[in-house]
C-alpha cells in the first residue's frame, strides 16, 4: 500500500557552508496515523514539515538530499498547487497565515483557490466552525481575535480544503491553556476520523494523542517510548 509520507536519507542544509540541519532522515507514516515529533527547538522539526508539504524546495531555497515521497510521488517533481491539495499545514503563529477581512472570507480562500463549488464552500464554513467551536466569530476581523481564537480559525481554514495529510507546527505554544484544551479537542476528533496528522509539539497532552512518539536530535529522527 502506497503510504502518505515516505522519507529516506534525508539531508538538508538552508546554505552552502553551514552545517546540515537534517541528517539522514528516515520516516513512513501509514494512512489514519497520528505522528508525534518532538526535539530541541532548533533541532529541524519545522524545517522537516517545511520539506514534506513543499514549502522546501519550492519556496524557500537549500540544499536538499535523499528522497521526500508524497503517496508515492517525489515532492521535488510536484507543483505547490498539486501539493496544497493534499496536504494542510497550521504553523505556530497564526498571524502568518490570516490576511482576510473575515474569519469567512478566511476559511473560504482555500477552497475557492481549488474551485471549489460555491454551495459547497458555505458548507466547508459551517463544518469546520462548528468542529472549532467558533460559530459566533463568522464575520469577525481576524485581528480582534485573541492568539488563541487566531489559531483556532487558521486551523478551521486549512480543515476547509478538506486535506488528505494534516501537518501541525507547535500550534499550542502561543496559546492559553483554554486555547490549549479546545485544540486537543480539535486533534482528538480528527484522529477519530481518521485523519492523517503529524504534531510536532513540546504539550504532552497533545502529544499523548499520537499513535507513535518521534524524537529529532542530532540530525536524525529516533523512536521514543512514552
Amino acid at each position: 500500500m502506497i503510504k502518505p509520507v515516505e522519507v529516506h536519507n534525508l539531508y538538508f542544509k538552508y546554505r552552502i557552508g553551514s552545517d546540515y540541519i537534517l541528517k539522514g532522515v528516515d520516516l513512513s507514516l501509514n494512512r489514519g496515523e497520528v505522528l508525534a515529533i518532538t526535539g530541541l527547538s532548533g533541532s529541524g522539526k519545522s524545517t522537516l514539515l517545511n520539506i514534506i508539504c513543499g514549502i522546501i524546495p519550492h519556496i524557500r531555497k537549500g540544499k536538499i538530499q535523499g528522497e521526500v515521497k508524497l503517496w508515492g510521488k517525489d515532492v521535488k517533481d510536484l507543483k505547490i498547487a498539486q501539493i496544497t491539495k493534499k496536504v494542510g499545514i497550521v504553523f505556530q503563529d497564526p498571524d502568518t497565515q490570516l490576511f482576510s477581512p473575515t474569519v469567512e472570507d478566511e476559511i473560504a480562500f482555500g477552497p475557492e483557490n481549488l474551485m471549489v463549488e460555491r454551495g459547497e464552500i458555505g458548507r466547508r464554513i459551517e463544518k469546520t466552525l462548528k468542529l472549532v467551536q467558533m460559530e459566533e466569530y463568522r464575520c469577525e476581523n481576524p485581528n480582534n481575535l485573541s492568539g488563541g481564537q487566531k489559531q483556532l480559525i487558521a486551523i478551521a481554514a486549512v480543515l476547509a480544503m478538506e486535506p488528505e495529510l494534516l501537518l501541525f507546527d507547535e500550534i499550542t505554544s502561543q496559546v492559553d491553556e483554554e486555547g490549549k484544551g479546545r485544540i486537543k479537542d480539535i486533534i482528538s476528533k480528527l484522529k477519530e476520523q481518521g485523519r492523517t496528522i503529524i504534531l510536532v509539539d513540546h504539550n504532552r497532552d497533545i502529544l499523548e494523542l499520537a499513535d507513535r512518539l518521534m524524537e529529532l536530535k542530532d540530525g536524525k529522527l529516533e523512536v521514543k517510548g512514552w
